[in-house]
């Protein structure tokens, strides 16, 4: 799907949480739904590395009123990059770990065209990643649990497959989806130009690194979709199989949708 077909997303105020370190905090508020109602906005939202939440940064998320943290990183990234700042900034947080392994250089040798990579990537992930997914899923269904952030490193690829999970089952337009994902190739154009300018050892190893990981491009979540209609025949009926069950997906419902 070229990006000048997608819905413009992007250009509501709400839509970006603006912050100094972490350049993918967005509300998922405002994606129309098949049944006509739209999701609401300042419930829930996704978002990159929450560990670099410092100063400034913080304060602006203290005003979100978070109640709930998942963190679908490995336990890696935890150990080597550190985690929300639940001391300064209390909530109940989760970690649940995806993929047990995040990619390496290897697995983009040969590879040169973003969507088919990330589609053979993604399919990949929700095959060995399902479960974890699903208990994400039902994390963000119990009481309470919302507002909430969902996120990873870049918030683009496991983020992508859970927002693809939620905003389906909601019954968000497939367009809509498509577009909430492919608002990521903006922030990671600023987590590039952040990296640059502060801190430049991880601007060199993006800037070394396989281009195609830095991907978001519209057709390789357009993919995922078809891929699930055509094994499940609906995103909803994907989570119901994987045990989510239908009553906490209409709790979810009436919480995140007007």
């Amino acid at each position: 799907m070229a990006p000048h077909l997608l819905p413009d997303v992007g250009n509501d105020p709400r839509r970006l949480v603006r912050l100094d370190a972490v350049h993918n905090f967005r509300d998922m508020g405002g994606y129309p739904t098949v049944d006509g109602r739209t999701t609401k906005w300042g419930r829930l939202f996704r978002a990159d590395g929450l560990y670099r939440l410092t100063g400034d940064d913080l304060e602006a998320v203290r005003l979100l009123g978070l109640q709930t943290v998942i963190d679908l990183r490995t336990h890696a990234e935890l150990e080597e990059r550190g985690t929300f700042p639940v001391d300064r900034h209390p909530v109940q947080f989760h970690h649940v770990s995806v993929i047990t392994e995040t990619w390496t250089a290897e697995d983009a040798e040969g590879e040169d065209d973003p969507a088919d990579f990330l589609e053979r990537a993604y399919l990949s992930m929700l095959e060995e990643g399902e479960q974890q997914l699903a208990a994400a899923f039902m994390t963000l269904c119990e009481p309470g649990a919302l507002p909430a952030v969902f996120h990873c490193a870049a918030g683009k690829d496991r983020t992508g497959m859970l927002a693809m999970m939620l905003l389906g089952s909601l019954g968000v337009l497939d367009e809509y989806i498509v577009a909430d994902y492919a608002l990521t190739a903006e922030g990671m154009e600023r987590m590039r130009a952040w990296a640059e300018r502060e801190f430049p050892e991880i601007y060199e190893r993006i800037k070394n690194g396989p281009a195609i990981f830095s991907a978001a491009v519209p057709e390789a979540m357009l993919r995922m979709i078809g891929h699930v209609r055509q094994r499940h025949g609906s995103i909803l009926e994907f989570v119901l199989k994987l045990g989510v069950p239908a009553d906490a997906i209409e709790r979810l419902r009436s919480e995140l949708l007007d």
